[in-house]
């Protein structure tokens, strides 16, 4: 019959195939401007080079100008990107920028871009940035902390197209994992959430098996022997509804919420909560990322403050960043007149003589 010709020219069809497959490489390469204000008047057209620094089999450098370019418009600073390697053509994605000292990111205001480098001619292998130096020093600590300032520059270099003949079939392709975004989605729905958390006057309901397997002090009130016979509403009273939020959240999905909604002082006061509640359960993740958080986001204003934590809740690598904070800064007039300073005075004296002892030691 027709239907079973069909049939058989299907199944006795030889097939072949081939494929276009283009590769890429990638790297990074931060450029660390110590003393910034001291390169202010180095005067047009004067830069600083970082090192030669090679991505893709490709030599590339960056360039700083403090006071800009001749085509760079007025009150800008500039940055440029530079392909070094002689006889060259690189097709290229890159992204160019200040890093924001709180994140350790490049910021969002700089985008990225695609250019083809070429050391044919000047213009053809640069790629030059412009920042008005305005914005930038009116908000010191978000890219410019104690004078110092981080270029940054991942680039992507795309390599030659290959053609190849592969077998005739098609490669199944597996995708990522996705058990983070069911986790998260099972908070949200609550579905068959088995115990009940008052806090603040608030409710939140969660899964006593996944608190369990992620804190042991969890596992302890949930199941151990002291495990309360009416346990289907617990009361804290020691923690802020939205710091208990965010705790729920990390123990879900092994990552912070979004704080991008709250501003300095605000988001570090909530990491501090937090680290406090990562503590109080013993989650010892969450307390570092905690940590390293607060110790990027040191200031004249919260340093003793945050020392005065570090100490408290036994954070060594963090009362040892706060420490050399204070010992290295030259600020310590401005650290003592904040209320910060007289609270860790009077509560920990003998962390405050660590800090100012090795503040008086000779530097080699």
């Amino acid at each position: 019959s027709a239907s079973k010709e069909m049939a058989l020219r299907c199944t006795t069809e030889k097939v072949t195939a081939s494929r276009c497959s283009t590769h890429k490489e990638e790297g990074a390469h931060i450029f660390e401007i110590a003393g910034y204000s001291l390169k202010k008047d180095m005067g047009v057209e004067k830069f600083v080079r970082s090192v030669t620094f090679t991505v893709g089999g490709y030599d590339w450098s960056i360039r700083f100008y403090p006071e800009g370019t001749t085509e760079s418009p007025e009150g800008c600073m500039g940055i440029c990107l530079e392909l070094m390697s002689s006889n060259a053509e690189v097709r290229t994605f890159f992204r160019l920028g200040l890093v924001k000292h709180e994140t350790g990111l490049i910021g969002s205001m700089f985008t990225p871009n695609n250019k083809v480098f070429s050391s044919k001619t000047r213009n053809s292998r640069e790629y030059h940035l412009f920042i008005l130096r305005s914005s930038l020093e009116a908000k010191p600590l978000k890219y410019l902390q104690d004078d110092f300032l981080i270029i940054k520059c991942n680039i992507t270099v795309i390599k030659e197209s290959e053609v190849y003949e592969t077998m005739g079939h098609s490669e199944i392709e597996v995708p990522p994992s996705d058990i983070m975004e069911h986790l998260a989605k099972l908070l949200d729905t609550k579905e068959e959430a088995d115990v009940t958390f008052s806090v603040g006057g608030e409710t939140f309901q969660a899964h006593k098996i996944l608190l369990a397997m992620r804190s042991p002090v969890f596992k302890a009130e949930l199941f151990g022997p002291m495990k309360e016979k009416r346990m289907r509403c617990l009361t804290i009273k020691d923690l802020q509804p939205a710091v208990f939020k965010a705790l729920l959240h990390f123990i879900y999905t092994d990552s912070l919420p979004d704080l991008d909604d709250l501003e300095g002082d605000d988001k570090c006061e909530m990491i501090r909560h937090l680290l406090v509640a990562a503590d109080k359960y013993a989650m010892d993740r969450l307390k570092i990322m905690c940590q390293n958080i607060l110790g990027k986001s040191l200031d004249v204003e919260n340093v003793a403050t945050t020392l005065a934590l570090a100490d408290q809740y036994s954070c060594d690598k963090l009362k040892d960043v706060c420490i050399e904070f204070i010992a290295s800064s030259d600020k310590m007039d401005d650290v003592v007149a904040t209320k910060g300073y007289a609270n860790l005075k009077r509560s920990c004296p003998s962390v405050l003589i660590d800090a100012l002892e090795k503040r008086s030691r000779p530097r080699i």
